[in-house]
């Protein structure tokens, strides 16, 4: 796909890269922190995955996750508790770190420790939220609602371009199918990477049931990597992925993350792939 780029990295603790300039980027993690050695461990176990097979790694974690089914369901360990962890990822394994905010005033906090701030779904098209973010001068990841056609994304790219964002990525994470399911349009792909920005696909959310295992949401775990390859072949910039060491215990999105053990396996295939598609366009 013809996309603008987006630098990241390049500030000594994590190398300089570009998502949008040909690779393949992976933006990968659990859902959600649940603590500081488990969020290490997936970190490393990505990276040495990722370095393997010549992909750029984008790690994320949620530190808040305020968008929850269920009143009761876990959050994450809040902003402070949370960047501290992100930053120590960042640090000693050397990737870059993304993590979604839900206020405009986590902005300017998250962003002096993250490479990339994500917009979540429900929240594309806060304006306050948006601009805050571009006004921080990073990158800006922003999911398209679910609610949303593809073409209804131009306005949101705009508003985060005008604060003075780095960069602007869209992700598709399917659209609304009746009740209690989603479906992918793979069109969208083309449709927003006419706007001039590289796109990602999400599969993890892509194959979800939201609220259809009644107080939390259900999901397709094995969909997600047939999703992700179709993605790969009809050349997206990056893919997303939740991963987990143990996805059936995982405290947020168990029905669709993927198990760490196994991702290399996926990776591998995503690496493949996208080799193949970028011959055939080239050709």
């Amino acid at each position: 796909m013809s996309t603008n780029s987006i630098p990241l990295g390049g500030d000594g603790a994590v190398a300089h890269f570009t998502i949008g300039d040909g690779s393949l980027t992976v933006v990968a993690g659990p859902c959600v922190i649940e603590s500081a050695s488990q969020t290490l461990e997936v970190a490393q176990t990505l990276m040495t995955a990722c370095a393997s097979l010549g992909l750029q790694l984008v790690f994320k974690a949620s530190f808040d996750k305020a968008n929850r089914t269920s009143l009761n369901s876990y959050r994450g360990p809040g902003l402070l508790e949370g960047l501290e962890i992100l930053g120590e990822v960042r640090r000693r394994i050397g990737v870059a770190v993304t993590t979604d905010i839900h206020h405009p005033e986590q902005a300017g906090p998250v962003a002096e420790v993250v490479d990339l701030l994500q917009i979540p779904a429900f929240l594309c098209r806060q304006t306050d939220l948006l601009l805050a973010a571009g006004e921080t001068g990073r990158p800006v990841n922003i999911k398209k609602g679910q609610f949303l056609a593809p073409w209804d994304m131009a306005p949101v790219v705009q508003k985060v371009r005008s604060a003075g964002a780095r960069g602007v990525m869209l992700t598709e994470r399917g659209s609304s199918f009746g009740h209690n399911d989603l479906v992918v349009d793979f069109r969208g792909f083309a449709h927003m990477s006419a706007l001039g920005v590289p796109v990602c696909f999400d599969a993890t959310h892509s194959s979800q049931r939201p609220g259809s295992a009644g107080d939390v949401t259900g999901g397709d775990r094995d969909l997600a990597p047939l999703l992700a390859r179709a993605a790969v072949g009809a050349g997206v910039d990056a893919v997303f992925l939740e991963v987990h060491p143990n996805p059936a215990q995982a405290r947020s999105d168990a029905a669709t993350q993927q198990a760490l053990e196994g991702i290399h396996v996926t990776l591998r295939q995503l690496a493949r792939l996208h080799a193949v598609s970028r011959s055939v366009v080239d050709a």
